[in-house]
């Protein structure tokens, strides 16, 4: 199987382009998944054995937010168990790209259990609110109900541009390498789900997380306009260019 070091050295050749990423998942998120997948790779372990690994992780993180007081020792565990899930979730794709094990099967479960986890995040969040928050107003329970929607949402379509792109590009189109902005990787840092983890080191004071958790609601809403629109653009341009 090789050593760590050199599985390293070739998963750092076989990353997916950097374009439309965010430095935390380009500098934080992807680095860790590397060490992830070439501790998989050295126990012989699949691609989609490292997704139920992520899996694990992050609905155990989900589960105690639902479940378990809010204090600040639950906060960096549940901070930890969201941030080591989303670490294994890019170390499954890496691992596969090394190992050319990865199939329709891997790829179909890896976004079941992102969309799994995009829905039982803000499920818990509400739940959290509703059994041990006490918040000033009952609006505050539609709060996670429509960051919730705007999540979904995003990912869905999202998916969905890529999928109806690909249908629709002409064969043998050059696709083109655009080149990365480190403006735009910056831009997107509020968007990136790692960063969105971060909220839940405020879990322990609950004015403090509902302030930033709305914050970030917000924000995560003004993003998915922006990204509907621009998928919708380049899907009409694609159209045209027929």
């Amino acid at each position: 199987m090789g050593n760590t070091g050199t599985v390293l050295r070739e998963l750092r050749g076989a990353q997916k382009t950097a374009k439309g990423v965010s430095l935390y998942s380009r500098y934080v998120n992807r680095p860790a998944g590397r060490v992830f997948a070439a501790c998989a790779h050295r126990f012989g372990m699949t691609p989609n054995q490292v997704t139920a690994a992520s899996a694990v992780f992050t609905f155990a993180a989900i589960a105690s937010v639902a479940l378990v007081r809010p204090s600040s020792g639950l906060a960096v565990a549940v901070y930890a168990g969201l941030v080591i899930g989303f670490a294994l979730d890019s170390a499954d794709g890496q691992l596969a790209r090394l190992t050319g094990r990865g199939g329709p099967d891997g790829e179909w479960l890896d976004h079941v259990v992102d969309c799994a986890k995009l829905i039982l995040v803000h499920t818990a969040v509400l739940i959290s609110f509703h059994r041990f928050s006490a918040p000033p107003g009952e609006g505050w329970l539609l709060l996670p109900l429509g960051f919730l929607f705007t999540a979904v949402l995003t990912f869905c379509a999202g998916l969905l541009r890529e999928q109806l792109g690909r249908a629709a590009a002409r064969p043998g189109a050059e696709t083109g390498a655009a080149p990365v902005s480190r403006l735009r990787a910056l831009a997107l840092l509020p968007a990136d789900y790692g960063v969105f983890c971060l909220v839940f080191l405020l879990l322990g004071d609950p004015t403090a997380f509902r302030v930033g958790y709305a914050a970030l609601a917000a924000v995560h809403a003004l993003f998915l306009v922006a990204f509907l629109t621009k998928w919708f653009g380049e899907l009409r341009a694609l159209r045209t260019a027929e």
